[in-house]
C-alpha cells in the first residue's frame, strides 16, 4: 500500500517500539499511511477533520491491530466512521471497516436494520417486526462487538464475538444465573454467527454512580458473589481462568514498551519480583466472575444489583474476584479527575474493608491479588494509547508496587 501525498491528522501522536518480528508495525501510527488505507472506504467526497487512533492490539513477534475512528468537519454533517487495520509477522496487512470484520462474521448482519429484521424473526421473536433500530454500543475489532436492538417495545442487547467463542459464553451465562446478581435473560442464539441476544435490563451503570459519590452497600456485590464461590469447580462448564497466560502477556509487553524507561524498568522489575512466584503457585479452586469490576454492573431502582458483563465466568478465586474489583478502583481513584478519584478511593477503602472482615482473608493474600490484576489493568496504557502512554505506565507498574507493599 502506497501512502497518500495528502494525510489527515492522526491522534494522538503515539510512536511505540520497533518489533523486529513485525517490521511494519510503525505504518499502523503513520498519519501518512493510515490515511491512504483509509481511501479505500471514504465514499464521501469531503475529506476527514482527523483520524482518532482508539485502541491498540500488540501480540509480539506475531501480530498488531490498531482501530481507528474518523471525525469529519462540522459542516460535512457526517456520521464518525470505524476502521481497523492489523499486520501479521508475514507481512500480510489487512485493513477492514465495520462492520465487515473478516474474525465476527455475524457482524455486518446484525449492524444492518434491514437484516437485523430477518435474524430477530428466526432467532428470536415469533412474529417478524417491522423496524428495527440497531445501536453499536462497544467494538474491538477482530474479537467482540455489543450492539443494542430495539423493535417496538422490545429492547436487547447483542453480543457478537467469534462463533468458536459462543459455547464459552453460553456456559458462562449458566453459571452466573446461579449467582446473587440480577442477569439478562438468554433471548436467542445464532451459532454460526457467534451472536448471542440478552434481554436490557434497565438500570444505572455502577462506574457512573460511583463518580458521582453514589456508593451502594459492599454487601450486596459479596451477596452476589458468594453464591459462585460456594461452587466446585469440579464437573462445572466454564473455561477456567487462565491468570498464568494473562500475567506473561503483560509482562512480555511491558518489558517490550519500557525499555527506552528507567523509572518504568525498575518498577516492572520490582513488581515481578513479587507476582512471579505467585502467579507460579496459583490456582483456581470456586467458581467466580474472573472479571469483576464496577463497569460490568447496574444499580437497578429497587437496589439490586446486575451484572451484564460476564464471560470469564467458570473455575477461578474467591479473592481475585475482590481484588481485580479493587485494582479498577485503584486505578481510576489515581489517574481519575480529583473529585471522581476520590469518590472511588473512598469506595475502595469500604470494599475492602468489608470483604476483609465478612471473610477473614489474610490482607496480604488480597494485597497480591489486587496487584496481579492491577498488573493487568496497566496495559490499558498500551491498549487505549495517549500522548503521555509511557508515564502512565510507569505510574501504573508504581501503584503495582504500592499495593503489594
Amino acid at each position: 500500500m502506497t501512502a497518500s501525498s495528502s494525510a489527515v491528522e492522526l491522534y494522538p501522536r503515539v510512536a511505540f517500539p520497533e518489533d523486529q518480528g513485525i517490521p511494519d508495525l510503525p505504518r499502523l501510527f503513520d498519519p501518512e499511511w493510515v490515511h491512504d488505507a483509509f481511501r479505500q472506504f471514504n465514499e464521501f467526497e469531503s475529506t476527514p477533520h482527523r483520524i482518532r487512533v482508539r485502541q491498540f492490539s500488540h501480540s509480539l513477534g506475531r501480530s498488531a491491530i490498531v482501530s481507528y475512528e474518523v471525525e469529519w468537519h462540522r459542516d460535512d454533517y457526517l456520521p464518525s466512521q470505524q476502521f481497523a487495520a492489523m499486520i501479521e509477522r508475514d507481512g500480510a496487512v489487512e485493513v477492514f471497516q465495520y462492520p465487515d470484520d473478516p474474525r465476527l462474521p455475524g457482524l455486518p448482519e446484525v449492524s444492518h436494520p434491514e437484516s437485523a429484521l430477518g435474524l430477530l424473526s428466526r432467532h428470536v421473536m415469533a412474529v417478524r417486526p417491522r423496524t428495527a433500530r440497531v445501536q453499536l454500543v462497544r467494538y474491538r475489532p477482530a474479537s467482540r462487538a455489543v450492539l443494542r436492538h430495539s423493535a417496538g417495545r422490545i429492547r436487547l442487547f447483542v453480543r457478537v464475538m467469534r462463533p468458536s467463542a459462543a459455547s464459552t459464553f453460553l456456559a458462562a451465562h449458566e453459571l452466573m444465573g446461579q449467582s446473587g446478581f440480577v442477569v439478562p435473560r438468554l433471548a436467542g442464539y445464532w451459532p454460526e454467527g457467534g451472536v448471542v441476544w440478552l434481554s436490557e435490563i434497565p438500570g444505572r451503570n455502577l462506574r457512573q454512580q460511583l463518580r458521582r459519590g453514589r456508593m451502594p452497600d459492599p454487601m450486596l456485590l459479596l451477596n452476589g458473589l458468594e453464591p459462585l464461590w460456594s461452587m466446585s469447580p469440579d464437573g462445572h462448564k466454564g473455561r477456567p481462568f487462565n491468570l498464568a497466560g494473562a500475567y506473561r502477556r503483560a509482562r512480555r509487553s511491558f518489558r517490550h514498551n519500557v525499555r527506552d524507561s528507567t523509572g518504568a524498568e525498575r518498577n516492572l522489575k520490582d513488581a515481578t519480583r513479587s507476582l512471579d512466584p505467585f502467579v507460579r503457585d496459583w490456582r483456581p479452586g470456586v467458581i467466580a466472575h474472573n472479571d469483576f469490576y464496577d463497569d460490568q454492573m447496574l444499580v437497578l431502582r429497587d437496589g439490586r444489583i446486575a451484572v451484564v458483563d460476564f464471560e470469564e465466568a467458570g473455575p477461578g478465586d474467591s479473592m481475585l474476584d475482590v481484588g481485580n474489583f479493587l485494582s479498577h478502583l485503584r486505578w481510576a481513584s489515581h489517574f481519575g479527575r480529583s473529585r471522581e478519584a476520590d469518590a472511588r478511593g473512598a469506595y475502595h477503602q469500604m470494599f475492602r474493608s468489608a470483604a476483609l472482615e465478612r471473610f477473614g482473608w489474610s490482607e496480604r493474600d488480597l494485597a497480591l491479588r489486587e496487584a496481579v490484576c492491577l498488573f493487568r489493568v496497566c496495559t490499558n496504557a498500551i491498549r487505549r494509547p495517549r500522548d503521555d502512554w509511557h508515564e502512565r505506565l510507569e505510574q501504573g507498574l508504581a501503584l503495582v508496587n504500592e499495593t503489594i507493599g
